[in-house]
């Protein structure tokens, strides 16, 4: 058996009950391309969880989601702010700027979080041609620090955003954690809060292949069932993705899943912040810790634990739980890091 790490909940398995209810669904023939009532169904369990405004879609990877959340919002000659630790700006090898044409500007964040003050400075040039248009706000929940936004972080966005005529858009690959962190519904952390559009995430948290994006705003959603073909995300065997979105409404799988990885990392992070040599950098809101630990033992912890170095000046590391971690991982982790902390002594 291949051990556990921390390197991310991308490296976690598949939900037992999705692939229950991927076998349910894998019987008969349906209507392709998302004309199936597997579809339908988990359209309406969208609408029931983000409200009936939501115009939800259905793609495979986190990274068409938000790619293709751009594309649909913005014109190719405009600008999108985002975090400098954002997905988008780090972790798209520049996909966003390629397919839709659209300026990625960073804005530096101390814990990965946006706020209308740091975006001010930025909100020039509009009207001006020889100027990049700003026309999208984008942020991640939970952060790619593993923070999290309050709602009224997000509305303050929103009315910060609206009022220069842009759009708001969050990358949720981890709005679950986000939520059950917040102890807020996903309405209350995206419709309510003014948010236009979303890429809702399901694969960190338990799904196999499985995210969406979601429009708030109707006259986005317009032409996107277009854009979502050019960029090669309409799965022709569309009930295998919505029956995923089923599973994970049901019972609310997506709920326990993400209590349970948000709590193995606050059981992680009380093991390890008091251990002498491990410096806690960031507030543990969702399911990773950040640490700097000794630059000398990173490689032999990470060969037994596997992990990925945040920033290699200075030995900072994260650590991310999943919806499949137990406590006998983090006992095991911790002893062999302080093993190795005390060997330097």
């Amino acid at each position: 058996m291949n051990k556990r790490g921390f390197a991310s909940d991308n490296n976690a398995g598949v939900s037992p009950e999705v692939l229950q209810k991927l076998t349910e669904v894998n019987t008969g023939h349906v209507v392709g391309y998302g004309d199936d009532i597997y579809t339908a169904e988990a359209v309406n369990k969208i609408k029931e969880h983000f409200g009936r405004e939501a115009i939800p879609y259905f793609v495979f990877t986190g990274t068409a989601a938000n790619v293709l959340s751009i594309a649909a919002s913005g014109k190719p000659f405009n600008s999108v702010f985002t975090a400098d630790t954002s997905h988008i700006n780090v972790d798209e090898c520049g996909a966003p700027e390629r397919f839709s044409g659209c300026k990625v500007i960073s804005i530096s964040t101390k814990d990965g979080k946006l706020r209308p003050e740091l975006l001010k400075e930025h909100m020039i040039g509009f009207g001006f041609e020889h100027h990049s248009q700003p026309g999208l706000i984008s942020i991640s929940q939970s952060t790619e620090l593993g923070t999290v936004y309050t709602a009224d972080q997000i509305k303050d966005l929103a009315e910060f955003v609206h009022q220069y005529g842009m759009f708001l858009h969050i990358d949720g690959a981890r709005l679950s954690n986000a939520a059950v962190s917040t102890g807020k519904s996903f309405k209350e952390l995206t419709s309510d809060c003014g948010v236009d559009i979303l890429s809702f995430g399901g694969t960190k948290n338990g799904l196999l292949a499985a995210e969406s994006v979601i429009f708030f705003r109707k006259e986005l959603a317009h032409e996107f069932k277009y854009i979502r073909k050019q960029g090669m995300q309409l799965a022709s065997k569309m009930r295998f993705i919505a029956a995923q979105f089923l599973a994970f409404f049901e019972n609310n799988l997506w709920e326990r899943n993400a209590s349970h990885a948000n709590e193995m990392a606050q059981k992680l992070y009380f093991a390890v912040k008091d251990v002498p040599g491990v410096r806690i950098t960031q507030t543990v809101e969702s399911n990773g810790v950040f640490a700097c630990i000794p630059k000398d033992i990173i490689s032999d912890l990470q060969s037994e634990f596997f992990f990925y170095v945040w920033n290699e000046q200075n030995g900072e590391v994260r650590w991310m739980t999943s919806f499949d971690t137990t406590e006998e991982d983090i006992e095991l982790f911790r002893d062999r890091l302080k093993q190795l902390l005390d060997k330097r002594k």
